[in-house]
């Protein structure tokens, strides 16, 4: 029968702090309790005094090395781009033997939040994976003091593999402080991660199991698709649709084929329950947890791969959510690369070379590009109709069009994998998406002073959605 453990005696207080300090304790130089140390706010401030300096006295030449700065940065992400529509072109990887033995017991975190309406939806999804009911322990991760939440778990006849998980009021008020208090009493060797709006494929579970299985043993995590389903909802759900089949069907399965370290998405992740103690669990100061764990995988050896049975999810369809959800994920990636690059040396030692520049690139280069884009914009516009007031060359024109039209070029191939033509028309209107980014940017960087382990909460169940058929 299912059942539900909640808060309040002082075993389960002991295991709240293990959840919010465990990391922290362990390894606290990867912990983003600190967002900032000292030493890097000595060198932000001295960077910002030598461009400060060299704008004012070489002016020509400062903006020389801006422009081959920014010249780098879009040439690298034309060739990323580039090999990205290969990876999705080329298809995913000849199956092979896959997971013989007796299958183990699979642990399913979901973490909750104000998602009352999201029950029912969620309980029918994961009652369709194609897995044996007696194999599954499914937690599901509620704060204890969102009543409306558990009144409406409560309210139905969970599955017997259901157990309801409340978690002692307390901050963080994070998801990865939930997900860190629901491992502590997970059965599964292996531990898979839903959000509350997820449909996942039913042969998800097996297909991670596979994988694992072809892997070897330091395959850490697998990562599945996350696709969009309510693309008709808006515009800005349909740039987000086509963002993320350029992620999840080229990117992500680049950087898996290649070994390189590939920032996990915040669900229908699959993980060795060994790597995830190993590394500590999740951050619970960071707003991107599947990001960070990612990078911290990497640094204690373990690979990311990817599987092909897809997630479903809804994205946000107006502005303001969408505003909210994109500035958690940039706040994130910056604490993120704040924590890599305490010590650069001890991280590209603990990740190689090859997989700290792929970081840098990914990483960097995506935090980058947000805060880049509007002024790019800017800058473009300026020159077409005052060339006098901003020069620009014809090398970069084509370096600017080039990298534009191969992000647009690598949504088209996902459109095409995808078999859905509503993104080929959204990639088209991209370029004028992007610079949204860099509204999320500012605010993310405001976040970060004043409030930076605060976690926006995204709203689901807004918009009709079209799950395909498995």
């Amino acid at each position: 029968m299912a059942h539900d453990s909640a808060g309040g005696t002082p075993s389960e207080q002991q295991r709240l702090d293990a959840a919010v300090r465990g990391l922290d304790r362990r390894f606290p130089a990867m912990s983003a309790r600190r967002v900032l140390t000292w030493a890097q706010l000595g060198v932000f401030a001295l960077l910002a005094a030598a461009v400060w300096l060299a704008f004012t006295e070489a002016p020509d030449a400062a903006g020389a090395a801006a422009r081959f700065a920014a010249l780098f940065l879009f040439g690298s992400a034309i060739v990323l781009r580039l090999f990205a529509a290969g990876a999705t072109l080329a298809g995913d990887d000849a199956p092979g033997p896959g997971w013989h033995d007796d299958l183990p017991v699979m642990t399913i975190l979901c973490p909750l939040h104000r998602e009352a309406a999201s029950v029912s939806a969620l309980i029918a999804a994961l009652s369709r994976l194609d897995y044996p009911a007696e194999r599954l322990d499914v937690k599901l991760v509620v704060e204890a003091d969102d009543a409306e939440t558990l009144a409406a778990l409560r309210a139905v006849a969970l599955p017997p593999a259901f157990e309801i998980v409340a978690v002692p009021a307390g901050g963080p008020r994070t998801k990865p402080k939930a997900l860190n208090y629901a491992l502590a009493g997970a059965r599964g060797a292996f531990v898979s991660v839903y959000d509350a709006e997820d449909a996942p494929h039913p042969r998800q579970l097996r297909a991670a199991l596979d994988a694992f299985a072809r892997g070897g043993a330091r395959l850490g995590a697998v990562q599945a698709p996350l696709l969009i389903d309510n693309g008709k909802a808006s515009w800005i759900a349909s740039q987000f649709a086509a963002e993320y089949a350029i992620q999840f069907r080229g990117i992500v399965p680049l950087l898996a084929r290649i070994g390189a370290p590939l920032p996990l998405g915040g669900a229908s992740n699959h993980f060795r329950r060994e790597a995830l103690e190993d590394t500590g669990g999740w951050d619970p100061y960071n707003v991107t947890e599947d990001a960070d764990l990612a990078y911290r995988l990497a640094r204690r050896g373990w690979r990311i791969g990817a599987i092909a049975p897809p997630t479903w999810e809804e994205a946000p369809a107006q502005l303001r959510p969408w505003l909210r959800q994109r500035t958690r994920w940039i706040k994130g990636h910056l604490q993120t690369w704040l924590v890599l690059m305490r010590d650069p040396v001890r991280t590209a030692r603990e990740m190689g070379l090859r997989g700290f520049l792929w970081m840098q690139l990914v990483l960097g280069g995506g935090l980058a590009a947000a805060y880049a884009h509007a002024p790019l914009l800017g800058w473009l516009l300026t020159a077409a109709v005052a060339p006098d007031i901003a020069r620009i060359t014809p090398m970069d024109w084509i370096l600017v069009i080039t990298g534009y039209a191969t992000a647009v070029l690598a949504a088209l191939f996902a459109a095409a994998i995808e078999r859905n033509p509503r993104l080929a028309l959204s990639a088209l209107t991209m370029p004028v998406y992007w610079p949204l980014a860099s509204l999320a940017a500012l605010a993310a960087t405001v976040e970060i002073l004043v409030r930076p382990h605060y976690w926006a909460k995204t709203d689901h169940g807004l918009t009709a959605r079209e799950t395909p058929a498995a």
